[in-house]
């Protein structure tokens, strides 16, 4: 049995109403995986707008494992210190990481966001020395499209982030630096130019499922799947 948890801010705890990219992941390993999985983490629910709470469980399709490691406004820095007491309880093998966001954008630059990847990568190996991790970049938003200054930060740790996969990767415990489709466009795949919309929703799991597919032959090329 393999234990995937999703790890994010607030594009991947998402909010009421919306499937998430976490539902199109599970939706895709059901039909590729060709294995048992389960989908798992000490959360289930979404945030809801109205109440500015975490406690939402209005999913579009709510009959799919909900649960997560995500929060709206969290970042490296808050799950960074989490993350070794969630791997263990969860008993997590697989971490799909989509964080770096609000950290540049509230909290820390670009060398002290790498720091913080760090320190959680060392902490889901403490609770777990063979957790296997996939990262995503930061993805186009839309505050990168004119905050000249954030998007040099934004540029500057995607860079370093590449550089502490390639640093930290090891034959026990590997870690894949993902991809979004270089066609990712905050116009079309997002519904106010960072949260994603249904089609950006597919294509950041596409990015984690290319990913673990190329590098581990796990699942099959990605496909959307129709709501």
């Amino acid at each position: 049995m393999l234990r995937f948890m999703p790890v994010g801010d607030s594009m991947t705890i998402g909010s009421a109403g919306e499937h998430t990219w976490r539902y199109r992941m599970w939706q895709h390993l059901r039909a590729t995986y060709g294995g048992p999985f389960e989908i798992v983490g000490p959360r289930e629910t979404l945030y809801d707008m109205a109440t500015g709470a975490a406690d939402s469980y209005e999913y579009a399709d709510p009959d799919f494992p909900r649960g997560h490691l995500a929060g709206w406004g969290e970042g490296w820095q808050h799950m960074a210190p989490v993350v070794r007491e969630t791997v263990r309880a969860q008993r997590a093998d697989v971490l799909l990481v989509s964080l770096g966001l609000i950290d540049l954008g509230f909290y820390t630059n670009a060398v002290q966001t790498a720091d913080n990847v760090r320190l959680f990568v060392a902490e889901a190996r403490a609770a777990n020395p063979r957790v296997r991790m996939v990262l995503l970049p930061v993805i186009p938003n839309v505050r990168a499209e004119s905050d000249v200054p954030f998007a040099a930060e934004v540029a500057a740790f995607n860079e370093l982030l590449a550089k502490t996969v390639a640093d930290l990767d090891e034959p026990r415990s590997p870690l894949l630096l993902a991809s979004p489709p270089p066609s990712y466009d905050i116009a079309f795949d997002t519904y106010d130019g960072t949260h994603p919309n249904a089609r950006g929703e597919h294509r950041i799991a596409e990015g984690f499922a290319a990913a673990m597919h190329q590098a581990w032959g796990l699942g099959e090329p990605y496909a959307a799947i129709a709501s």
